[in-house]
């Protein structure tokens, strides 16, 4: 008896199962060995989590600097914060304000993205507005990846953390932070490309 007629007699004795394959487009599908043509079932069109909860407080990291998302830009919070400069990470600013300085640096969240060509690009502007005692919101789309790596990028640089001291900084004022796995690497070997 020959390995495939082993493989197709065991084949026989598999329970049938359903298989549910989704999309990166959110389309779920289900399949079984008994069918050919997946048939689609109802489910959200989201290929990702959707939250609508606002996420519109800023993490304080040291005097002076700030850490968050896209909801931090609301007229309302700078104000509340005392917030009069803005450095965009990958996403440009939504506010329009003579009063706030808005600076924009092109960055994807991707793990083969050089970070620390945005951190050393942020270092400039973020010394500055706390060198002025202006505060300075650092942000990106969720702060979670790319804003986060800057600010722990810009912890290592002018104050002397240790990666890990600086991730814990700045986990420890905003939980959520998490930068993508291309980003910690090159955060943790920060010596190879300062």
């Amino acid at each position: 008896m020959s390995f495939l007629n082993d493989l197709l007699k065991c084949r026989r004795n598999l329970k049938p199962t359903e298989t549910l394959i989704t999309h990166v487009d959110g389309q779920c599908l289900i399949e079984s060995r008994s069918t050919t043509l997946p048939v689609k079932i109802e489910r959200k069109p989201y290929g990702f989590i959707v939250d609508n909860k606002p996420d519109d407080k800023p993490a304080k990291i040291l005097d002076y600097l700030y850490l968050g998302s896209q909801d931090c830009c609301s007229k309302e919070v700078l104000q509340a914060y005392n917030i009069t400069n803005i450095l965009s990470i990958g996403i440009k600013t939504p506010i329009e304000d003579p009063d706030i300085k808005c600076h924009y640096l092109e960055c994807l969240d991707l793990p083969e993205t050089n970070i620390w060509n945005i951190i050393n690009s942020s270092v400039t502007v973020i010394k500055n507005s706390v060198n002025n005692c202006e505060s300075i919101l650092v942000h990106c789309n969720a702060g979670i990846s790319r804003s986060a790596s800057v600010v722990i990028g810009y912890l290592v640089l002018e104050h002397n953390y240790n990666f890990l001291n600086a991730f814990e900084h700045v986990r420890s004022a905003r939980p959520v932070v998490n930068p993508n796995n291309g980003f910690m690497k090159q955060l943790r070997e920060y010596h190879l490309y300062i």
